[in-house]
């Protein structure tokens, strides 16, 4: 299982390319629809994670104090 350290790191990491994908797919919308599309979902999926990472954090954290 991995350290709260570790978990916290890959949310920011996650966060982070989720930031540079939708920033990305904002570029391409006018000039390679399908190429934004993929990547605003591959986008919703790190989110997806990310939203897991975060509660599973918050769980470790309650369960700390």
């Amino acid at each position: 299982m991995s350290t709260l350290a570790q978990m916290t790191g890959s949310l920011h990491i996650h966060n982070f390319y989720i930031g540079k994908l939708k920033a990305k797919q904002e570029q391409l919308f006018d000039s390679d629809p399908d190429l934004a599309m993929l990547l605003d979902n591959v986008a919703a999926i790190l989110s997806e994670h990310a939203a897991a990472l975060a509660e599973d954090i918050a769980d470790i954290e309650d369960d700390a104090t």
